[in-house]
């Protein structure tokens, strides 16, 4: 038991250059006290961005290789190999300093809260950091900017360094299995937390520098991001805001979208939710205050 990883270090990469290499490397170079394991999981890069991984240096990450799942998937993916009894999804982008994990998962092992995120810096503005996400009025994620010194609750937490326990990863189902190549996965799974009766933290002594990119190194595809957007509407919301939220997309353009969405599991999964969750979303909307 004693070669069980108390966590597991979970990072999907895509066409990601020297960033991935960057993160590891910066993973390894700073102080901790807990047993960790990487898990990289390679959704198909073109780059050769992993290949690095073949040195007998880094014997300790271990390596999946994945056909295009797409964000969610892949997190997903490299949790069925992970060890850990808690989970970090790290972006591949990501610069760490001391004890960062140790101070992250302190919320979690004391049971204040679930998941958590640290503050997240961009690594041109150091001190340009957001804590965790909320929405606005038309369900568009905005930082938050407000750091306290103790941990505390936020509406959205980010994916690219999330941490949450497995038994509460496993508890929702992971992040959303039916979701496309990217969009909205961070904030749904944030929700269900929420609404399953779980708590999302942030804390903001620890601070992870985030490489911003101008453009991503994969195609991002409209019809993906709102079939995602429509799709974690059909899964939590009443009928009055899924309402809403047809009326933000593009159905003009994707005039297939629902027909699609509805031949799906959604219908199914949404009854599970609906009997699983321990609040609904006004309570959610009311308590963050979210004018949507």
């Amino acid at each position: 038991m004693e070669n069980i990883p108390c966590v597991s270090l979970i990072i999907p990469v895509k066409n990601e250059g020297e960033h991935i290499k960057n993160t590891i490397e910066s993973a390894f170079s700073v102080k901790t006290d807990c047993a960790f394991e990487i898990i990289v999981v390679d959704d198909n890069s073109q780059d050769g961005c992993c290949s690095f991984l073949n040195h007998s240096k880094y014997d300790k990450v271990k390596m999946i290789k994945t056909s295009d799942l797409g964000a969610a998937n892949a997190r997903n993916a490299g949790s069925t190999h992970a060890k850990g009894e808690i989970f970090i999804f790290c972006d591949a982008h990501l610069f760490f300093e001391d004890y960062w994990i140790d101070r992250l998962i302190e919320p979690i092992q004391k049971g204040i809260t679930d998941a958590t995120n640290p503050g997240i810096g961009d690594i041109k503005y150091p001190q340009a950091i957001g804590f965790g996400y909320t929405w606005d009025r038309n369900l568009t994620p905005r930082w938050n900017k407000e750091k306290k010194e103790a941990p505390y609750p936020v509406p959205l937490l980010a994916g690219g360094c999330l941490a949450i326990s497995r038994k509460v990863f496993e508890d929702i189902d992971g992040f959303e299995k039916g979701f496309k190549v990217w969009g909205r996965e961070d904030e749904e799974i944030s929700l269900k937390l929420w609404l399953f009766g779980y708590k999302c933290y942030i804390v903001p002594k620890v601070k992870v520098l985030h490489v911003f990119r101008v453009t991503t190194p994969y195609e991002l595809n409209w019809y993906h991001i709102d079939y995602n957007f429509l799709r974690m509407a059909f899964l939590h919301f009443n009928e009055e805001r899924i309402n809403k939220c047809k009326k933000r997309i593009r159905l003009h353009r994707n005039a297939n979208l629902i027909e699609e969405l509805m031949k799906s599991d959604i219908l199914k999964k949404r009854t599970l939710y609906m009997k699983k969750r321990q609040y609904d979303e006004n309570w959610y909307m009311n308590t963050f205050k979210i004018p949507f």
